[in-house]
C-alpha cells in the first residue's frame, strides 16, 4: 500500500490531512493525521499521542491545536493509537487491544504479531512523514495525553536522539504502579516486572538518567481528574526526576479534569513549548 490521503481540508491558512499507509511494524495500514502549516517549508514538527480509546481523529478535531501551531509554524501529527482490522488481536476491555496499543512493542502472543507501536511511532511514522512532508526531521517533538502521555514520556527516554522535546498532559506517570499498566504490561509483555520497568516514565528517570537529554519536561495535571490517585501518580514521576536530576515542570490545574476540555485549555502553551526548543 502505497500512501494514500483520505481527507483535505483547509484550516487556520494551513493544511489538515488525514492518510493512510502500510506499516512494516505492524504488518497492517495504519492512520494518522498531519497539520502543514501556511508557512514555507521545510518546518519543526510534534507528534501527538493519543489515550485509551482513540483514534487518530480525537486530538485532531477536539484538541484545538492548529490556530496556534500556524502561528508558531509548527506541523503537527497525530496517529492512531494501535493496530487494527481483521485478524488483528483484541479484548473486549476498553484498556487492552485495539485502541490500546500503550506505545510498547508486544513480546506475547497474541499481540506480538500486529502490536508493535513503539517501533511504528519512532520508525515507520517518522519515515512516512518525513518522506511525505516539508518537515524538518531533526527538530521533532513529542507529546500526548494519558496513555498517550505514558508513551511520549518513555518514547523520548528511550530514544532521545529522535525526539529534541517532550510534554504531556495527564500522563500515566509510572504504569508498572497502577492498574491500567500492570494490565497491559502483563498481556503485552509477560510478567517478567523488569521488562516492565523500561516503558515506566518514573523507573526510567530513576534507573537512568543520563538517557534524559532534555534541558526540562512539562507535565500538565488536572487535580479535578477522576484517574489521578488510582492511574497517574504524578508524584512517582516528580519524586524520580528530583531523584535522576532532571528537571520537570509539574503544573497542577485546580478544577480540570481528564477530558479534551483540559487539553484545549493549555495546547497552545504546549505547542509554544516545543516551537522553542525546536
Amino acid at each position: 500500500m502505497s500512501l494514500e490521503i483520505l481527507q483535505q481540508h483547509r484550516v487556520h491558512g494551513g493544511t489538515l490531512s488525514y492518510r493512510r499507509h502500510a506499516s512494516a511494524a505492524t504488518g497492517t495500514p495504519m492512520r494518522f493525521s498531519v497539520f502543514l502549516p501556511p508557512v514555507e517549508g521545510p518546518v519543526p514538527w510534534v507528534i501527538w499521542l493519543s489515550g485509551l480509546t482513540c483514534t487518530e481523529d480525537n486530538f485532531t478535531t477536539k484538541a484545538g491545536a492548529y490556530g496556534a501551531a500556524a502561528r508558531l509554524g509548527l506541523a503537527v501529527v497525530a496517529p492512531d493509537t494501535s493496530p487494527r482490522g481483521e485478524g488483528v488481536a483484541d479484548d473486549p476491555a476498553y484498556d487492552l487491544g485495539q485502541g490500546a496499543g500503550f506505545y510498547v512493542d508486544a513480546t506475547q502472543a497474541p499481540w506480538a504479531a500486529h502490536f508493535r507501536m513503539e517501533t511504528y511511532v519512532t520508525r515507520d511514522l517518522i519515515d512516512v512523514v518525513t518522506e511525505s512532508c516539508a518537515v524538518v526531521p531533526a527538530r521533532l517533538g513529542v507529546f500526548g495525553h494519558s496513555m498517550g502521555g505514558h508513551g511520549a514520556l518513555t518514547l523520548a527516554l528511550r530514544h532521545p536522539d529522535l525526539f529534541k522535546s517532550v510534554s504531556a498532559f495527564a500522563p500515566i506517570c509510572s504504569p508498572s504502579r497502577c492498574d491500567w499498566g500492570r494490565k497491559a504490561f502483563n498481556a503485552y509483555l509477560g510478567d517478567d516486572e523488569a521488562a516492565w520497568r523500561e516503558h515506566d516514565a518514573a523507573q526510567l528517570l530513576a534507573a537512568r538518567a543520563a538517557r534524559g537529554r532534555f534541558d526540562d519536561i512539562l507535565v500538565d495535571q488536572g487535580l479535578a481528574d477522576s484517574f489521578l490517585e488510582a492511574q497517574l501518580k504524578p508524584e512517582l514521576l516528580e519524586a524520580a526526576a528530583a531523584e535522576a536530576g532532571q528537571k520537570l515542570t509539574l503544573r497542577r490545574q485546580e478544577g480540570y479534569d481528564h477530558s479534551y476540555f483540559f487539553m484545549t485549555s493549555f495546547i497552545e502553551d504546549h505547542l509554544a513549548w516545543h516551537a522553542a526548543r525546536l
